[in-house]
C-alpha cells in the first residue's frame, strides 16, 4: 500500500528529502502496531481543587520519553495508543486531558483552556522527572503539541503529528458545514437534530445544549455531534468507529469539550500557531496526513509544511482522518521508528 512504508513529499511542498541510505533504512522500518502492552505505572495529577488528571507509563522506564496527546479535544486515550511505540526503546507517557477519558470530572469545562492543558503537560513532565520528550499528537493532539512546543521548545526532542488542525475559522466552518458536501446524509442528521430555526448557527445552538447540566438536554446533543464526527472520520464506513462514541460518557466529553474550544477559538489568537512556528522550526518533525481527511482537510497540513521548512511530510493517499486506518497507522509507526535514529 502506498504510504505504508515510505516517506514522500506532496508535489511542491518543501518537505525534507531523505538521503538514499536513510530512505532505504526508513523503508525497512517496522510499520505494524506493536503488540498490546500494559502500564508499569499509573497515577493522578491534581493540578487544582477541581481536576484530576489520569496518566500512565508503559514501555522502558529508562527509554526515550514520548508523550501521547489525544485528539478531540475531549476524546481521551485508549490502550491502542500505546502500540505506536517500540516498548523496548520508548518510555511511553499517556494521559487523558481535562474532562476526558479517565480524568475527572467528566466533560468539565471550568478551568479547561489550552493554557491549562499546556500547564498540565509541564506538570506531568516535572512530576515524572523528564528533561525533554518527543511530542506525538493527532488532530487536536497536533494542535496541542504545537502550542506546548512553542511555549516550551527547550523541553521538546521533536514532533510526530497527524491530521493537522490549527482551529482557524475556516477549519471550524468546514467541520460544521463543509463536510456535508461529502457526507450529506451525516450532515443532514447532524443539522437536523436542531430545530430548523436554530440551524443557521449550529455551533452556538449545539454548545447551548451541550453545556446544559440537564442530561435530557445534553446527552442527545452529544450523541448527534459525536456520531457526525465519527461517520466522517474514515475513508470507508466504519460501524465500530461510530459505535464507540455512542457511549454517553465518551460522547459528552468529546462533543461538549470540542464545542467549548471551538466557541473560544482554542483560547489562542487566530493564526498564532503558524506565526510562532519559528520557536520550534529547528526541531525535527514528521507530519502525517490522509489525502481524503474530511475532518481536517489536507490544505491545513500543507500550510504547516510550507511554513516548517525542515519537516518531513508523509501523505497517505488512501486514508481519511482516523489514526487507525491502515496507511495512517503504518506511517505513524514508521515515524517513531525513524526517530530512534535521530535521538
Amino acid at each position: 500500500m502506498i504510504g505504508d512504508n515510505r516517506s514522500f513529499a506532496c508535489a511542491g511542498l518543501p518537505a525534507r528529502r531523505l538521503g538514499r541510505n536513510e530512505f532505504l533504512n526508513a523503508s525497512m522500518a517496522r510499520t505494524d502496531l506493536y503488540p498490546p502492552t500494559e502500564p508499569y505505572s499509573t497515577g493522578i495529577l491534581r493540578p487544582d481543587a477541581r481536576h484530576r488528571i489520569y496518566y500512565e507509563q508503559c514501555g522502558n522506564p529508562a527509554g526515550v520519553p514520548v508523550v501521547f496527546l489525544h485528539g478531540g479535544p475531549g476524546a481521551g486515550a485508549t490502550p491502542a495508543h500505546r502500540r505506536f511505540f517500540d516498548p523496548n526503546v520508548y518510555r511511553i507517557v499517556i494521559f487523558d486531558q481535562r474532562g476526558a477519558g479517565r480524568s475527572t470530572p467528566n466533560a468539565e469545562l471550568a478551568d479547561n483552556t489550552t493554557q491549562h492543558l499546556i500547564a498540565d503537560i509541564e506538570h506531568l513532565r516535572t512530576t515524572l522527572g523528564i528533561d525533554r520528550w518527543l511530542l506525538f499528537g493527532g488532530s487536536w493532539g497536533s494542535t496541542l503539541a504545537l502550542a506546548y512546543g512553542q511555549q516550551h521548545p527547550e523541553r521538546c526532542i521533536g514532533f510526530v503529528l497527524r491530521g493537522i488542525f490549527l482551529c482557524q475559522d475556516g477549519e471550524v466552518e468546514w467541520f460544521l458545514n463543509g463536510m456535508g458536501l461529502v457526507f450529506p446524509e451525516a450532515h443532514r442528521a447532524f443539522a437536523g437534530f436542531l430545530p430548523e430555526a436554530e440551524r443557521a448557527d449550529l455551533l452556538a445552538n449545539y454548545y447551548r445544549r451541550l453545556s446544559d447540566l440537564d442530561p435530557a438536554r445534553h446527552r442527545p446533543a452529544a450523541r448527534a455531534w459525536s456520531v457526525y464526527e465519527a461517520a466522517c472520520s474514515t475513508l470507508l464506513p466504519n460501524a465500530d468507529n461510530v459505535a464507540a462514541v455512542n457511549d454517553d460518557r465518551v460522547a459528552l466529553a468529546l462533543a461538549r469539550i470540542e464545542a467549548h474550544y471551538f466557541v473560544n477559538r482554542i483560547f489562542l489568537p487566530q493564526g498564532a500557531l503558524l506565526q510562532n512556528l519559528g520557536r520550534i522550526a529547528h526541531l525535527p518533525a514528521v507530519i502525517v496526513h490522509g489525502r481524503y481527511d474530511m475532518v481536517c482537510p489536507i490544505a491545513t497540513a500543507e500550510r504547516l509544511v510550507r511554513a516548517w521548512k525542515g519537516a518531513e511530510f508523509t501523505l497517505v493517499p488512501d486514508a481519511g482522518h482516523s489514526a487507525m486506518e491502515p496507511g495512517i497507522r503504518a506511517a505513524l509507526v514508521s515515524a517513531t521508528e525513524r526517530f530512534k535514529r535521530l535521538i
